[in-house]
């Protein structure tokens, strides 16, 4: 996905997956403070946003990943999350990918008009170990959404979920390694064991990165190079299709699309091939950097 929204930065930390969090890590190489929660003004409405041509930046059936420097549901966006709600609504032809670590806040946040969920919505819990997993998977179960995953990164301990899978209301599990200070290593056997359970109840999975330190058969690789990690992990087999995940877009707005065919039309050059996210990816945005 070459596309995120980050309608809000700054988080709290909440669990054992946020020690190392990378935001903060980036944060503070820009002597910034990642704790500091603001709105971000420039960036706020850029799904309505539209370039020199009156077309929209992002196109109908793109998927669009939001908040990746925050939490959607986090305390302090309280007083933004209903405006971003509406604007998440006026492009019902958009993918929008929600990840949290507070399942538990979810239903008092949710829209008046909700429902039983709103197809453009794809919500996910992050899982990082078997704690965090049997913590908010009972609440992922039962959360009104219509397209639900997880996210088992960072992979910092086993994680076993053939139960949930079963019930059939996890339609994608994307698992990845820690990267930046501190990284604690990723284990092959966990992915291994995440990635059966997967193909048994043939769910999508998608292991994207390796994280800084691997290790398999008893051996710990060091692996610095992010674009490296993705290589590896594709390299690893540990991909699995899985089951087509049906969102049922709206893009007959004619007044919102002013008649003009706006559906996105993915990219993959070379080095696509062999990235561990293609599973899960829009393409690239053809920015002429890696030409």
């Amino acid at each position: 996905m070459h596309d995120i929204w980050n309608p809000w930065h700054g988080c709290t930390k909440k669990s054992p997956g946020c020690k190392n969090c990378y935001m903060y890590f980036l944060d503070k190489n820009r002597d910034k403070n990642g704790a500091v929660v603001y709105k971000v003004q420039n960036n706020f409405d850029y799904p309505l946003q539209k370039d020199i041509h009156g077309q929209y930046k992002i196109k109908s059936g793109e998927q669009i990943r939001v908040c990746m420097t925050s939490d959607f549901f986090l305390p302090k966006a309280d007083q933004w999350r209903n405006d971003a709600w509406k604007i998440i609504k006026q492009r019902p032809d958009v993918v929008f990918f929600l990840l949290t670590k507070r399942p538990e806040r979810v239903m008092e946040c949710l829209p008046h008009d909700w429902a039983d969920g709103w197809e453009n919505i794809f919500f996910n819990v992050t899982c990082e170990n078997q704690d965090m997993a049997d913590e908010r998977l009972p609440f992922l179960q039962k959360l009104p959404f219509k397209h639900k995953g997880i996210m088992v990164t960072p992979f910092i301990g086993e994680v076993k979920i053939a139960k949930y899978l079963q019930s059939g209301f996890i339609e994608q599990v994307i698992a990845g390694g820690e990267n930046y200070n501190g990284s604690r290593p990723l284990k092959y056997e966990w992915v291994k064991e995440l990635y059966d359970e997967c193909v048994a109840a043939n769910v999508k999975f998608a292991f994207i990165e390796t994280g800084s330190y691997f290790e398999k058969d008893g051996k710990i690789y060091n692996i610095p190079d992010k674009e490296k990690q993705s290589v590896m992990a594709y390299k690893s087999g540990l991909q699995h299709l899985g089951k087509n995940i049906d969102f049922k877009l709206n893009t007959q707005q004619t007044e919102l699309f002013n008649n003009q065919n706006t559906w996105y039309k993915p990219i993959f050059k070379e080095r696509c091939q062999t990235c561990g996210s293609r599973l899960i990816c829009n393409g690239c945005s053809n920015c002429g950097k890696c030409n």
